[in-house]
């Protein structure tokens, strides 16, 4: 580290520890309660005494520095974990509300035990948001004990739990679960016909695990409540053949990002005479010409193995974050039919919505929230102005002696891939353990092939066997250890060196701990962080390098290869390029896109809080009927939800179809976002009349007085969903249609 560095980091370091000191005053009222005297009884006593304060009116705050003495020390008795001071300040910077920043293997887990019990305290449940179901049972099982021992129930959610067991979890003190299934089931709580369906209590309080990946990444995916409705077929086929039969250049072209297709004049004419469908531009082609688009743009721009994969006769969807496969998440229903179309496959999303809400809506149904993760720096902008969270940087308990070496830059994609093995089989050989990071599926597999056939032997995690995850994650420091994954983002399992076989770790630590490669640079910094720190927990060494390439997407769509002298702009050579030219132009790059990024999802919010706005509006009206509280009869309620859930899913169908093409009002130089709103606007004022009259006219038909359990509703034809299910959207389509219009 040169001296500028070493001042900059000195400057860095003094102004965290001045906006930590209110924490760290804290911290040492903390540890003047020298608790260790206390016996088991005494302790117990204490934590179910300050339960009592709390519940008549005792605020938090008077209790914090007590409580969170309490906690840890009942963790130190019942795990053998006594919390590490940062793992102190982390907990209060959390209980505040704010969002912490710890590096990977600093004890998040542990660190969030002491707010969770603290905001416990009040009966009204604590939510710890976890990024996957393994995760949520994991933590559960594992703090759980903590939280017993002072007298509060815990609980945790899954994939495939009952009612009644959903309703059990969430009843507990402390619930983990992930954000999507918290989000599943209050879509499912908002369209209960009885209260005993409903399964959350109000929220409360939510601590957000891998905040950055829930609250930035995934926050505008919608979650959807679906109920299943007659297939209405389509003819994604012929628009499937259609688009394969146009020539890219002639007939359609890309914006000069890649991240949109549209037809030439050229090919819009070909499209007519096909279709025969005269002006595809008149509004009552609109329907045709967004088929046409999402069929192109599902044949030009989305690829089989990264994108999506086929398992198991199912189309599954990518996370591009993750590199998982993102469980029940599907595109807008008009992409997601042309890429089963493209694939040969019948469309299975028939289905009419009930209900929606994004991520970042969900979570502002909670009156307090905090977060913690490894990567916020990066994005504490966007952290401030959406969730009005601040970000602290926890300093680690140990210093972090990871080597980061500069980026290898290549002129083309084979130079690279041929250096990466070479490095690969040379580290190997020393037996010190590697771990890989690539962009796709289709990538980790070419990798995992050419290693193979140079003797090298590994590991692959990604999208077609990840739920071997935690098992690879876990043996991924052993000696001679070969681990190739897709993004390594919300993986939340620590990578031990020697595997946690303490013979093993001193070996690997000598020959310089957990190497990490990364094949590509990512739009967001964030993302190469994480995977970079997989290596170097906990003071352990460990070192990390990218191997970037010309022909890489990000670096192609923006044009780097201009910085180079023309001598070498079309030259393809096998050593790579002198790195120091181009780290600061891909670092401006990722800046560039991360600001892109966030000013694209600030304008789509423009979209989804209209609706969100709508929503919470209906959704109070239907409580106030759910409830009981305007005095109806069983029937005439059941008839008003009925009417009421029905009207707001016919609502929800036209937002969709209004959103599908709403892009295309650029054309006529009409503001899109503008445009929305007034159709929207005006829909949903005519909701309370059109529920009025269906309910009018339902209760006319039935005998007066007759109570709700003795009517037929499926034989009057107003029997609620039986069947529903839950899926996500990927709402990139969306992204990409938006940004090339420049809303």
């Amino acid at each position: 580290m040169n001296f500028a560095s070493k001042l900059v980091q000195k400057v860095k370091d003094r102004f965290v520890q001045h906006k930590l000191k209110p924490y760290a005053d804290k911290l040492k009222e903390i540890q003047l309660l020298r608790l260790e005297t206390w016996d088991d009884g005494k302790l117990k006593a204490e934590s179910l005494k300050l339960k009592k304060q709390v519940q008549d009116g005792t605020s938090l705050d008077d209790i914090l520095i007590e409580a969170f003495a309490i906690a840890g020390e009942a963790a130190s008795r019942v795990l053998g974990m006594r919390p590490f001071d940062v793992q102190y300040m982390a907990g209060l910077v959390l209980h505040e509300g704010n969002l912490v920043e710890m590096q990977t293997g600093e004890g998040k887990t542990l660190a969030a035990v002491m707010p969770a019990y603290v905001n416990a305290l009040q009966g009204k449940g604590v939510h710890v948001l976890t990024f996957n179901d393994y995760l949520a049972g994991r933590d559960a099982e594992w703090m759980g004990p903590i939280y017993q021992y002072l007298g509060l129930s815990v609980g945790f959610v899954k994939e495939g739990m009952t009612l009644e067991e959903r309703q059990q979890a969430y009843s507990a003190d402390i619930t983990y679960v992930t954000a999507k299934q918290a989000g599943f089931d209050y879509l499912r709580d908002t369209i209960a016909m009885n209260p005993t369906d409903v399964v959350h209590r109000p929220f409360h309080y939510a601590i957000v695990d891998e905040a950055d990946s829930l609250l930035i990444d995934e926050a505008r995916v919608p979650l959807v409540i679906a109920g299943e409705v007659a297939s209405t077929g389509g003819d994604g086929g012929r628009m499937a053949n259609l688009a394969r039969q146009l020539v890219l250049g002639e007939d359609y072209d890309f914006d000069e990002n890649k991240r949109n297709v549209f037809l030439t004049e050229a090919g819009a004419e070909k499209a007519e005479q096909a279709l025969r469908s005269g002006n595809l531009y008149e509004s009552n082609n609109t329907h045709l010409l967004t088929s046409l688009n999402c069929a192109l743009h599902a044949e030009s721009l989305l690829k089989r193995d990264v994108d999506y994969v086929i398992r198991d006769g199912k189309l599954e969807l990518i996370d591009p974050y993750t590199g998982r496969v993102a469980e029940n998440r599907h595109w807008p229903d008009g992409l997601q039919a042309a890429v089963e179309a493209k694939e040969g496959m019948a469309s299975n999303t028939s289905g009419k919505i009930l209900g929606t809400i994004t991520l970042q809506h969900l979570l502002s149904l909670y009156p307090k929230i905090s977060g913690m993760t490894a990567t916020a720096q990066d994005s504490a902008e966007e952290f401030e102005e959406t969730y009005n969270l601040l970000v602290f940087e926890i300093q680690p308990n140990r210093p972090r002696i990871r080597i980061d070496h500069e980026s290898r830059i290549f002129t083309h994609k084979e130079a690279r891939l041929n250096a990466l093995v070479k490095e690969i089989a040379e580290v190997h050989a020393t037996k010190r353990p590697i771990l890989i990071g690539t962009s796709s599926v289709e990538e980790s597999d070419q990798l995992a092939e050419r290693l193979k056939a140079a003797g090298v032997t590994c590991h692959v995690l990604n999208a077609k066997n990840d739920e071997k995850e935690a098992e690879i994650i876990a043996n991924a420091g052993e000696l001679g250890a070969v681990t190739v994954s897709t993004n390594m983002a919300g993986r939340g399992v620590d990578i031990r060196l020697g595997g946690g076989h303490p013979e093993q770790a001193d070996q690997v630590a000598k020959l310089g701990g957990l190497y990490v490669i990364g094949t590509h640079m990512n739009e967001s910094a964030r993302i190469d962080n994480q995977l970079r720190g997989r290596a170097g927990r906990q003071g352990d060494p460990g070192s990390s390098r990218f191997y970037v390439c010309l022909e890489d997407e990000l670096i192609n769509r923006f044009g780097i290869e201009k910085a180079l002298p023309p001598a070498y702009r079309n030259k393809k050579q096998d050593e790579p390029l002198e790195a120091s030219i181009f780290n600061k132009k891909i670092d401006h790059i990722q800046r560039i896109v991360m600001g892109q990024n966030f000013e694209m999802r600030k304008t789509l919010n423009k979209y989804s809080d209209m609706v969100e706005e709508q929503r919470r509006i209906q959704q109070e009206q239907r409580e106030a009927i759910f409830d009981n509280r305007e005095s109806l009869s069983s029937t005439e309620r059941y008839v008003r939800l009925y009417h009421m859930d029905r009207s707001w899913s016919d609502h929800l169908a036209y937002v969709s179809y209004i959103r599908e093409g709403i892009h295309l009002e650029s054309l006529a130089n009409r503001n899109p976002v503008d445009e929305f709103h007034h159709r929207i606007i005006h829909a949903f004022e005519q909701l309370p009349e059109k529920i009025d009259k269906e309910t009018a006219k339902t209760l006319s038909k039935l005998k007066t007085g007759t109570p709700s359990d003795q009517v037929d509703w499926d034989k009057e034809g107003l029997k609620a969903p039986s069947k529903t299910w839950t899926y996500l959207i990927q709402d990139q389509f969306m992204e990409k249609k938006s940004n090339i219009f420049g809303l």
